[in-house]
């Protein structure tokens, strides 16, 4: 599907130029205003890629008060500035809206082409990154090779699957969200079996199951107390032997 491109600009024939240029530029344009309410009734409700904004327009309100409220409202749509206003002062007062791009009227067919293309690539970037911190942060390191994948509820050994029971996955939970103090035995058979009685042996197994499917040094039994998980000794043991290599 082609990118959608909104143009705000107040000179009809301006904009029936820029649109005729995008549209051979293989993009598609969802439409025109020539003032604030209009442009922002039509970018808040119409599904776009990116919006050319002029700066001066008819009106009280310009193009810098229309790019507030679309990061305000919308936060991940990018816009160019269209202007031939050269003031310091607006200038910094449209840089400090952060716009993708800039095209000082007039401008040639060619520079708005590369604009564009300058444009998608970085929000493309922008999104790879966003996307790459997501899945970093949903991935919690165990240590020993161990990760577990926090949106999924998994657990890996480098890049292999480790299969764990519901309970082994709601026991490891447990000992994640404590970040490394002991849980006691009793708030741990509270947590996984609802406050319904259990044998002590119960939970002792279901603590050796997962130890034995994960690096047995990964938990910490402490005697009649409770549990925890070694994830911060571990990263230090490995800080440690980095610093030593």
């Amino acid at each position: 599907m082609p990118k959608r491109i909104f143009i705000v600009e107040d000179e009809a024939i301006v904009a029936l130029e820029i649109a005729r240029s995008i549209k051979k530029m293989g993009y598609m344009c969802t439409g025109m205003a020539a003032d604030y309410e209009e442009a922002l009734r039509s970018i808040l409700e119409n599904p776009l890629d990116l919006v050319l904004i002029d700066i001066m327009l008819r009106g009280e309100r310009n193009g810098i008060d229309i790019a507030k409220e679309i990061n305000k409202a919308l936060g991940n749509i990018p816009f160019i500035y269209l202007t031939s206003v050269t003031d310091e002062e607006w200038m910094r007062e449209a840089i400090a809206t952060e716009p993708v791009g800039y095209l000082l009227k007039p401008f040639r067919r060619e520079e708005l082409q590369s604009t564009l293309l300058l444009a998608f690539q970085k929000q493309e970037r922008l999104a790879e990154k966003l996307k790459l911190e997501t899945e970093e942060s949903e991935r919690i390191f165990l240590g020993h090779g161990y990760f577990y994948e926090r949106k999924i509820d998994q657990v890996f050994f480098e890049d292999r699957h480790i299969p764990l029971g519901l309970k082994e996955r709601e026991l490891l939970r447990l000992l994640l969200d404590a970040d490394g103090n002991v849980v006691p035995f009793q708030i741990l058979e509270e947590l996984i079996w609802g406050g319904q009685p259990v044998s002590d042996s119960t939970l002792r197994t279901l603590i050796y199951r997962l130890k034995t499917k994960l690096d047995p040094r990964l938990i910490e039994t402490v005697p009649r107390l409770g549990c925890r998980l070694m994830r911060g000794k571990v990263e230090k043991d490995l800080s440690e032997e980095r610093t030593n290599t």
